[in-house]
């Protein structure tokens, strides 16, 4: 992986105040890009990564902006003049997007059309990866894994808004940005859909990590709403790797192969329900237990979800680092490190960065 290629890049990053965002960030800053980014400022009633870790200190430049202010961010994109765009910024809650089903729409779905439109005004060559989700597949609670060629689809607004997004993605390279015409607009555009991630940082409402980590700092059990939910998790560097590692193949040898859908998951076999994570959790931050809180008449979420990643593994030579048992471990270590032991977040991140780079050889 050649991450070198990073150095002195221009890279434009919407959504870097987010919990993904934030550590993409950190690891393109200390790959030595010159990092732009434009978010939404972080909810300030609540922690945030952004903060902690001091991300805008990391940053060449950055824009507060909502992604669906056209003007605004054809500016910033613009006057950042990007090798790279990685397009984060998103409404990434399922729950919330049954309480604001228009305005999840309205984000993930025109808010990307205004990104890549804003790619399309700049007229520059640039590698352009639009993260989306692995809900982005029509859920059939399926045994094997979605492959990038299964049709899209969703049952609630969030996921419906991702498959819908990555319908636009694929109109807009079909339309401006055919990969069979590479050599007159010179855009690469990609789409990434990765699992569920965990990771220190997220205090995202609704989230299971963040919702245990709230309950074990507070000495009370642990609420699992879904318990029986299987889920293709991973640690937070995991699809990020992904993210990078397509970016620099579209930077390195500029082609036709890249312009497509890529999944980015754990290896097949290696799922869990959420009461098994919840279960290795507890125990990893040494005390506590959980409980289940499940619900007849909760939303609905998918019971089953996992990803096939054969096309990354094939094609950019990537796979998953880290096993089950260290992803929860490093996860709980940051959390008790920082939130108990008084421990920098920004150091612990790094040092999160710098043991998954050693594993990248």
């Amino acid at each position: 992986m050649n991450f070198s290629i990073f150095k002195s890049k221009r890279v434009f990053l919407t959504g870097h105040t987010g919990f993904k965002g934030s550590w993409l960030a950190m690891w393109l800053h200390r790959l030595g890009a010159n990092v732009y980014g434009y978010s939404l400022p972080p909810p300030p009633t609540e922690p945030s990564n952004y903060v902690l870790s001091r991300i805008r200190e990391t940053l060449a430049g950055e824009t507060s902006g909502d992604i669906r202010d056209r003007m605004r961010l054809h500016e910033a994109l613009a006057a950042a003049a990007p090798d790279v765009v990685f397009h984060l910024a998103a409404q990434p809650l399922v729950r919330d997007s049954y309480a604001d089903p228009y305005g999840t729409f309205e984000t993930n779905v025109m808010g990307t059309a205004s990104l890549l439109d804003a790619v399309r005004g700049a007229g520059r060559p640039c590698a352009v990866v639009c993260i989306t989700t692995d809900k982005c597949y029509e859920n059939r609670e399926q045994v094997w894994g979605y492959r990038e060629c299964d049709p899209m689809g969703g049952y609630d607004p969030y996921s419906a808004s991702k498959g819908a997004a990555e319908i636009l993605i694929a109109s807009y390279r079909r339309s401006f940005f055919h990969p069979d015409r590479l050599a007159e607009h010179g855009v690469q555009l990609a789409s990434a859909r990765a699992g569920n991630v965990i990771g220190g940082g997220d205090w995202a409402r609704d989230r299971i990590v963040t919702d245990m980590v709230a309950a074990l700092t507070q000495g009370r059990p642990v609420p699992v709403r879904n318990p029986h939910a299987i889920r293709p998790w991973q640690h937070v560097l995991e699809p990020l790797s992904g993210y990078l590692t397509l970016a620099a193949a579209m930077l390195e040898k500029p082609g036709v192969k890249w312009a497509s859908g890529w999944n980015f998951g754990p290896v097949s076999g290696t799922e869990l329900p959420v009461g098994a994570l919840a279960e290795a959790f507890v125990k990893a931050w040494g005390q506590g237990e959980w409980v289940d809180q499940s619900a007849p008449d909760q939303p609905h979420e998918a019971s089953i979800l996992r990803l096939s990643i054969e096309k990354a593994g094939w094609e950019l030579g990537w796979h998953p680092r880290w096993s089950c048992d260290e992803m929860v471990k490093r996860t709980a270590h940051w959390y008790r490190s920082v939130l108990c032991e008084g421990a920098d977040a920004r150091a612990a991140c790094v040092a999160d960065i710098e043991a998954y780079g050693d594993c990248l050889g």
